[in-house]
């Protein structure tokens, strides 16, 4: 008997068990906050190039944008909790949603000449590996611990980048007068700001390490002892 007649019924249950996995990701995929997860993540270039214009104005939509894309994460978070709406897909796209729009911002702060390169890819590099194990632990059903700290350091890098973005737009005479314009200008480029965001960056960078120190045995664990 040729060998793949001897496997149909696998290839018939493989092919039965993949359409219901699409079926059930296309149906939580419909649901409110993973909807708004979806239009966070499609917001992001958007917001990037419209602050990359030279038009005063249409930076000024771009930050509109980026807010508007912010609020988005606290809503779909409190719809999920209050209709029981949460799914393995919510729960895989949202921490990825996050990390694009402050990665992006970031990135592009950089490009601009407002932030050191290497800071920014330390805080990258730290957001993408926890994100990753927080994904992974969440479609293992295992049981993570995420510290107060962990949330100080998601405030923390969103106001500075709402900082860093106002002072950016203040800085078109367009928004303020001359004088204003050269004093966010001169601070934007001066060394204060790099004081700052090396703060940020070794705030980052610890609650990523307590974070490893506080649930490495979570990822260490042989997996038959969450059944």
């Amino acid at each position: 008997m040729p060998k793949s007649a001897t496997c149909w019924p696998c290839a018939v249950f493989s092919a039965f068990n993949h359409k219901i996995i699409v079926k059930d990701t296309y149906q939580e995929l419909l649901t409110v906050p993973n909807q708004l997860t979806v239009l966070r993540i499609l917001l992001v270039p958007v917001f990037v190039l419209l602050l990359l214009q030279p038009d005063p104005w249409l930076q000024l939509i771009g930050v509109i944008v980026f807010i508007f894309a912010s609020l988005t994460d606290l809503y779909d978070g409190y719809h999920a909790r209050k209709y029981g709406v949460t799914t393995r897909l919510g729960a895989f796209l949202d921490p990825l949603a996050d990390k694009f729009l402050i990665t992006a911002a970031f990135l592009l702060y950089v490009w601009m000449g407002y932030l050191v390169l290497w800071m920014a890819i330390l805080v990258i590099i730290r957001d993408v590996l926890i994100t990753g194990l927080r994904i992974y632990a969440e479609i293992k059903d295992r049981p993570v611990v995420t510290s107060m700290e962990a949330k100080y350091k998601t405030l923390v890098q969103n106001l500075f980048v709402y900082v860093i973005m106002l002072l950016v737009l203040m800085k078109e005479p367009a928004f303020s007068g001359k004088g204003v314009s050269r004093m966010i200008n001169t601070f934007l480029l001066s060394d204060y700001l790099d004081y700052i965001m090396l703060g940020v960056t070794a705030f980052t960078v610890y609650t990523g390490i307590s974070y490893l120190v506080s649930n490495w045995k979570v990822y260490l664990q042989n997996p038959l002892q969450n059944r």
